[in-house]
């Protein structure tokens, strides 16, 4: 009887967000939005499975259609916001790691003041589903398991800046581990690990979670983990700013909260 409620408590979680948002005036106003007012959105990967969960909801309450773009917080891929940002691609709402989308406020890519910080995002690895699970529980068990695995994929984004330029020094392992470490372009570490060009791969947990062909086994150890904060602002450029204002509150609001949890982050509700 208690999994029932609880399955039954977590199948109506979509239906309180949208009702949460239909019910909060201060989202927006009555009038029903205009032909073409879409709100275009950049998110990065970190945020992306929350945000995919939420986007409907937030359609239907609202009436507004939500167009999308995903790319790196960070770096020169083609597809990162930044080089989406550069060549003007259209967007209202940018979702990405925080000191990523505060140099785009010194840019002038986006709106001073409109950042919101929407969840704090943990670093953890996976490997081939079915393979064996390295030991990782211990500062001592990572070094060993990365100095053994064969070959490691890491992001060219939060996560992989921080492997490459200040894990592997930390655990004195750089000289040894970078080598073998690839650097993922437009493509999710987790998809990599899957097809078996990597052995093991590193990335934000809600990145790594929606994955399928891989095993998660684990963030890493506390003394070394780096937490990022995933934060949404306003395009200088926007041409629909009250409703990406409006975008932003419903994704920092207590009904989105659930949803993101359920992702692997931690909301950081507005209160």
């Amino acid at each position: 009887m208690k999994t029932l409620s609880l399955l039954t408590r977590r199948a109506a979680l979509p239906l309180v967000a949208a009702l949460a948002l239909a019910g909060c005036g201060s989202f927006g106003n009555d009038t029903k939005p205009a032909a073409g007012d879409d709100i275009h959105v950049m998110t990065s990967g970190g945020f992306t499975a929350a945000y995919n969960d939420l986007r409907p909801a937030f359609e239907r309450s609202s009436g507004r259609t939500v167009k999308t773009a995903y790319g790196a917080s960070m770096g020169n891929a083609q597809d990162s916001i930044p080089s989406r940002l550069a060549r003007n691609e259209p967007a209202d709402v940018v979702i990405l790691a925080r000191p990523a989308l505060d140099d785009l406020v010194a840019k002038g890519k986006v709106v001073p003041g409109s950042q919101v910080d929407l969840v704090r995002s943990a670093i953890g690895f996976a490997v081939r589903k079915g393979a064996p699970r390295p030991d990782i529980g211990t500062v001592e068990a990572l070094k060993r398991t990365l100095i053994a695995a064969p070959s490691i994929a890491y992001s060219a984004s939060a996560s992989g800046t921080y492997y490459e330029t200040e894990l592997l020094k930390k655990l004195g392992i750089e000289d040894r581990v970078l080598p073998k470490s690839k650097r993922i372009l437009s493509e999710r570490v987790g998809t990599v690990v899957a097809r078996g060009d990597a052995a093991l791969g590193l990335q934000q947990v809600s990145e790594l979670l929606p994955v399928a062909g891989i095993d998660y086994i684990g963030p890493l150890p506390a003394e070394v983990q780096q937490n990022t904060v995933f934060s949404a602002g306003i395009a200088t450029a926007s041409k629909q700013p009250d409703a990406a204002r409006q975008l932003i509150r419903y994704l920092n609001s207590p009904a989105a909260a659930p949803t993101i949890t359920k992702t692997g982050l931690e909301p950081l509700t507005a209160r």
